[in-house]
């Protein structure tokens, strides 16, 4: 938990920032030519909650841990350290996979959350430096459109985004055979693959959400 989550507050600091900061400097125009400059926070906050922040901070951390969890189980097996935990009669699948996993599954919402407040206040930065909008104004009109079940649905879906991440990439590191090159081809596939698994499920997850829940509209 601390290697995914304590480790990766920095990055995903940084990207929650530029998510805020970008999405209301690209918004404000739009929004002008119609006159409706006032919803910008109520778009900010459901644009970051509902999507932008779980699926940004997911796709990140699957570039950050996916290639590491690859690399260091596959560097474990083309060096027989996993052989040698066979041999002693403990279970790799349990030291190896089995806690990577659950670490990625509890620290992914806690990182979303993160990246969401900090999205959050850097459109809230950039509010301020371009219209001097009071802060009490933004956070009242930012939450009047969310609703708990999107805040707890959008949130925890990134649970299960962690466990795509950390089965594919221990999966492919624990299927390496070969030397060195096979490592590193190990660890861009865990990118790759979990980064496709984490866009195909949100689609699928956002549908059954839709349809339990219904749309903000409704």
């Amino acid at each position: 938990m601390d290697e995914v989550g304590s480790k990766s507050f920095i990055l995903t600091g940084i990207t929650g920032l530029a998510i805020g900061v970008v999405l209301a400097m690209q918004s404000r125009g739009t929004l002008i030519r119609f006159g409706a400059e006032a919803v910008l926070p109520s778009m900010l906050a459901l644009s970051v909650v509902k999507e932008i922040g779980p699926v940004f901070t997911s796709l990140v951390l699957a570039g950050r841990l996916g290639a590491g969890i690859g690399a260091e189980i596959g560097s474990m097996r083309v060096t027989e350290q996993i052989d040698a935990l066979e041999v002693a009669a403990l279970k790799p699948f349990h030291f190896l996979v089995i806690t990577r996993v659950l670490a990625c599954m509890i620290m992914f919402p806690i990182l979303t959350l993160w990246t969401d407040a900090i999205a959050l206040f850097g459109g809230y930065v950039e509010s301020y430096l371009a219209s001097g909008m009071d802060y009490r104004i933004f956070v009242s009109t930012a939450f009047e459109s969310l609703r708990f079940s999107d805040i707890l649905v959008d949130t925890f879906k990134t649970s299960f985004f962690g466990f795509i991440v950390g089965i594919v990439s221990c999966f492919l590191g624990f299927t390496v055979r070969g030397g060195t090159r096979e490592v590193g081809t190990a660890a861009m596939r865990a990118v790759v693959g979990s980064s496709l698994f984490i866009l195909l499920s949100d689609v699928v997850i956002v549908r059954i959400s839709m349809l339990l829940f219904g749309d903000v509209g409704s």
